[in-house]
């Protein structure tokens, strides 16, 4: 099956929308707070069950991919033709979406990741010696947030896609055109040639 640009919009589009999901649902699945049980010197945090760090490392899974995809698939070359990337960059358009869609990509992760990491540690160290502790969790809203930039890098990449495509059709119209003068003046010359001869 050949690889084509609705096809390669359709996976970027795809992996964004499964980051977001996993986002949105780590972020509504984390708990508020744990529960501190005292002990001797020590305070133990018993926290509910909670899935959203393997949902906040899902859907950083998933950013990674559409991120990787989206880029690789300005780059591709669909029919077994090439472009030249300095073609792509010259287009204005281009240069400021793949930007805006490297940042955004840059900043969901730095969102998905700062409070998954942040909850990972809350259950994985869970005694306190500060008797005062009141078991918190991470940051509430980053996750959501982070879930919705991924979103939106993804759909950052597909404008960028459709600039790259607009791109390389202009640039092979370009080539075909040079072709077509460079042949026509081939002719002529030719021509002239052959009449200076027969004269």
């Amino acid at each position: 099956m050949a690889v084509t640009i609705k096809r390669a919009a359709l996976i970027v589009a795809s992996l964004g929308v499964l980051s977001f999901i996993f986002g949105v649902i780590a972020e509504n699945k984390k708990p508020a707070a744990g529960t501190p049980i005292s002990g001797k010197d020590m305070v133990i945090c018993k926290y509910p069950s909670d899935p959203s760090v393997v949902l906040g490392y899902l859907s950083v899974a998933f950013l990674i991919l559409s991120t990787l995809t989206g880029y690789w698939s300005l780059f591709y070359p669909y029919k077994g033709k090439s472009v030249p990337q300095s073609v792509l960059f010259q287009n204005t358009s281009f240069f400021v979406f793949f930007n805006i869609a490297l940042f955004t990509g840059g900043l969901a992760a730095t969102l998905l990741l700062w409070p998954t990491i942040t909850e990972h540690l809350h259950l994985i160290r869970n005694v306190h010696h500060n008797l005062s502790t009141e078991c918190p969790t991470a940051k509430t809203g980053l996750l959501g947030g982070g879930a919705f930039v991924s979103l939106d890098s993804a759909l950052f990449w597909l404008v960028a896609l459709m600039l790259a495509d607009n791109a390389r059709e202009d640039h092979f119209d370009e080539v075909e055109t040079d072709r077509k003068v460079e042949h026509a003046q081939v002719l002529a010359s030719a021509e002239y040639h052959v009449k200076g001869g027969a004269v």
